[in-house]
This record gives structure tokens, C-alpha cells and sequence, in this order.
């Protein structure tokens, strides 16, 4: 079909001549559709994969990547599990943590919170909260001192700051000759953090993993371990494997199962607008459409004279799928480049933007990330280009079986 004379009249017909001016014009629009259509996607999807990290880095910086626990009680021989993980070369680090529900008083203000019990030592290895500290460090937590450190907003909501005191209310009660008594401890606030997540800066306190255990009554042994390895993706399969090797019943819940219905909006609605915006493309394709439509109803007489030559209908419909692929290939390449350039300078881009017309399109009164995140990846890049240049070539097929159905006598009757 694609014989170098097919290709020489496709390019000649995709430039302008003398008097098909306005039929250039519209190939350029087409051109440009594709381009923009293009560089919508690559930018909103390499957007949309830039905010997908940042919520994952956040979620799973207090998460970790996987919990280890043994099912029906507290694990015990924490110590040699915890060696036996860290013995796994994939495996960054391992901390042990003790986990209950409690209620934090402060003057007249209530809130309920999951304590957590941590050992500040190990505690940096598994999670990002040494980093996010705003007051105090997590060092301050000693046992036996009952430091508490609160999230940002259970902090602003307790109206507390470092060195205030706040009563841990535990859910099991005391039995006493005056009765069933709640369990109360007083704790000192020795350090606030904020994460960026509402989940945790509201609902979260950290305290030492000896005064946890003291307080929810959890003897010789812990609620589980929090493990970190070298890749997010391969951790379910990497602490599996090295829980395996361990003697006894460990149970190993994972991030994609702790959080698996987040990511999986998160990747649906990546699908949507990946969905919605190749709508963009193909309305620029319904441009290639009327473009080679009016090219064909212009060159019928040329049609006609290349037919009466030996031209087949193979090779008429060569001509126009030529044309039309060349305004697809041209708008696509021009969209990549753009897109590309785009995606890797949106961060930049938009605080300028910000700062030239003194706005905040993301307020951090409003929104956990403020900032316009950007991560692309090249087999979205890829894959767009793909999509766009195949709707190109869709767009190609009527007209060019339209310009094959030419009949010579009836083209050139008039000319």
C-alpha cells in the first residue's frame, strides 16, 4: 500500500499550495489538537502519579510496609523473630510496637486516640516521625518517665503544647475494694509531630513501648513488628518470605492490604482520566476526519487523473492514510515533547505561577499536600502515544476508502 509514490503525493498534499490554503489551516489544527490532547494526558497523569507517591510515602511512613503478629496473642519471642526478619538482606528495618485504644483528657476536652507503643531507638528504621517532628525530639520518650507524643491536630484539639500534662484513659477497667475503677495515667507531652496525614496528626500518640506495656497490661511480649524493606512493591512477597523460614504462626498483614481500597480508588480514578482525557484526542481525530474529507472532495479531479494512470484503490487509499498518519505522528511527537517537558518542570512551574498572581491553588489550611507533585513515568508516556497515534490512523480509514470509491469518468465530467 505504501509505495514511494503514495508517500511523495501524501506529503505534498499535507503542505499548502496555492489555493487550499484553509485546508492546510485545519491540518494544523488537527495537528495541534493531537498535541494538546497529548500533553493533557502526560501532565495529568504524571500529576496524578506525583500526589499518588506523595499520599503512599505519607501513609505508609507511619504504616510501614508490613506488620508481623501472631495470631491469637501477643507475640512473645519478639527478640528472635525480629533477628530472623533483619537476617533477610532485603529488609531495612524492624521494630516492635504495642498498640491500644485510649482516651486523652485534657481540662474539659476529650478524644479518643490509638496509642501506640514504640521503642525510639528502632522506631526511626520503620517510620518517618523522627523526621516530621515539629517540637521535641522521640528520644525524649523513656520509660517509665510516660512521655506522650501527639500528632499536630490532636494537639490544636486537646489545646496542649510540650510540657503540658494529659490523663490516658485505658478502656480496661480496674478491680478494687471500692469498686471497678477506669485506669487512669497521667502523661507528660514531650513532643508533637505532623505526618500530613489527618489520620494520624488527629488521632495518633506515640509513647515508650515499656510504659504501653504497663498501661494495657500486655506482659512479656508485643502486639507485632513493623517492617521496612528496600522496595514497596516487593515487600509482601520479600517479609513472607522471611517469616517462613521462622518456626510458629506469624500472621504478615501488608500495605496494599491495610490499605487496599485507598490505592485502588486511587488507581481507578487514574483510569477515569486517563479515560476521559484520550477524549481529547479523539476529537482531534474527528479534525483528521473533516480535514482528509475535504481534501479528498478538493483533489477529485487529481484522483481521477492518477486513477486513469494505473493508480489503484489500494494505492489511492495509501495517499490519504499517509497524510492523515503524518498529522497524527507530527501532533503526537510535538504532544510528547511538550508533555514531557511539562510533566518534569510542573513543580517549578506552578509556585511561580502562584507567586506572579499571589495565589495558592492548594492551601495548606485545606489540603494535606500544598505542593503540585509530578512523578512520570515513560510507560504512560508510552502508552499515550500509542493510543493517539492508532486514533490517528482510525481517523484515516473513511476518507481514504471514500477517495478510493472515486469514479474517473464522473470526477472529470466537469473539469
Amino acid at each position: 500500500m505504501f509505495k514511494p509514490f503514495e508517500i511523495f503525493i501524501g506529503l505534498r498534499y499535507t503542505r499548502a499550495k496555492r489555493r487550499n490554503h484553509f485546508i492546510s489551516f485545519i491540518s494544523l489544527i488537527s495537528m495541534l489538537g493531537v498535541a494538546l490532547g497529548v500533553l493533557a494526558l502526560i501532565t495529568v497523569l504524571s500529576v496524578m502519579n506525583g500526589f499518588e507517591k506523595e499520599l503512599r510515602e505519607r501513609i505508609l511512613g507511619m504504616a510501614s510496609h508490613a506488620m508481623v503478629v501472631e495470631q491469637g496473642r501477643a507475640l512473645q519471642n519478639w527478640p528472635q523473630v525480629a533477628e530472623g526478619i533483619l537476617a533477610q538482606p532485603r529488609v531495612h528495618g524492624v521494630a516492635p510496637f504495642i498498640r491500644g485504644e485510649a482516651m486523652l483528657v485534657h481540662g474539659q476536652r476529650v478524644n479518643g486516640v490509638v496509642v501506640r507503643g514504640i521503642s525510639p531507638s528502632d522506631e526511626p528504621n520503620v517510620s518517618i516521625v523522627a523526621d516530621r517532628m515539629m517540637s521535641g525530639k522521640l528520644s525524649a520518650l523513656k520509660p517509665g518517665e510516660y512521655g506522650i507524643i501527639l500528632g499536630r491536630s490532636l494537639a490544636d484539639a486537646l489545646d496542649v503544647k510540650v510540657g503540658d500534662k494529659v490523663t490516658v484513659v485505658a478502656p480496661e477497667a480496674t478491680v478494687t475494694p471500692a469498686g471497678i475503677l477506669p485506669r487512669l495515667r497521667r502523661f507528660t507531652v514531650v513532643g508533637i509531630f505532623e505526618i500530613g496525614m489527618h489520620e494520624y496528626d488527629s488521632s495518633l500518640a506515640l509513647i515508650h513501648i515499656d510504659d504501653a506495656a504497663r498501661l494495657f497490661r500486655v506482659e512479656h511480649g508485643v502486639t507485632g513488628l513493623l517492617v521496612m524493606t528496600d522496595d514497596i512493591y516487593s515487600a509482601p512477597a520479600i517479609v513472607r518470605d522471611a517469616v517462613a523460614k521462622l518456626p510458629g504462626n506469624f500472621w504478615v498483614i501488608d500495605w496494599t492490604q491495610q490499605h487496599a481500597n485507598f490505592f485502588r480508588a486511587l488507581q481507578t480514578e487514574k483510569t477515569v482520566m486517563f479515560i476521559i482525557l484520550a477524549l481529547i484526542v479523539a476529537v482531534a481525530a474527528f479534525n483528521i476526519v473533516s480535514t482528509l474529507v475535504m481534501v479528498v472532495t478538493d483533489k477529485q479531479a487529481d484522483i481521477a487523473v492518477l486513477m486513469t494512470l494505473g493508480a489503484t484503490p489500494r494505492s489511492i487509499m495509501g495517499i490519504f492514510i499517509v497524510q492523515g498518519a503524518i498529522i497524527g505522528l507530527v501532533g503526537t511527537i510535538l504532544g510528547v515533547l511538550a508533555g514531557v517537558w511539562l510533566a518534569n518542570n510542573v513543580e517549578t512551574i506552578v509556585p511561580n505561577i502562584e507567586h506572579l498572581f499571589n495565589v495558592k491553588f492548594l492551601s495548606p489550611d485545606v489540603y494535606y499536600i500544598s505542593e503540585v507533585p509530578s512523578d512520570m513515568h515513560w510507560i504512560d508516556v508510552i502508552r499515550i502515544s500509542i493510543v493517539a497515534f492508532l486514533l490517528s490512523l482510525l481517523a484515516t480509514i473513511y476518507p481514504a476508502w471514500r477517495a478510493a470509491r472515486t469514479q474517473p469518468a464522473e470526477a472529470l465530467r466537469y473539469e
